[in-house]
């Protein structure tokens, strides 16, 4: 699912997600809770002013991004956990 999503981009240039529109409901990143690298893409999972957990997905050759999957609340992760890809 595509989503806006506002950025900050670091004095590297790498931007970094800080707030997100899903429909018309927009969140703030309070915290990037984990980053990684794919071959097309960089995948940042984010928790968000409402206390869930969002995995968001910037395709590098479109500068496009997507919401790759919600985690749920995080307050640490619970038993079994896996980060959607």
């Amino acid at each position: 699912m595509k989503i806006r999503v506002e950025c900050y981009a670091g004095y590297r240039g790498e931007q970094e997600p800080r707030a997100f529109t899903l429909g018309e409901r927009r969140f703030e990143v309070l915290e990037i809770l984990d980053r990684w690298l794919a071959p097309d893409h960089r995948y940042f999972k984010v928790r968000a002013d409402d206390g869930r957990a969002f995995v968001l997905r910037h395709d590098s050759a479109s500068a496009e991004w997507e919401l790759a999957g919600l985690v749920g609340p995080e307050r640490g992760p619970p038993a079994g956990d896996q980060t959607l890809h």
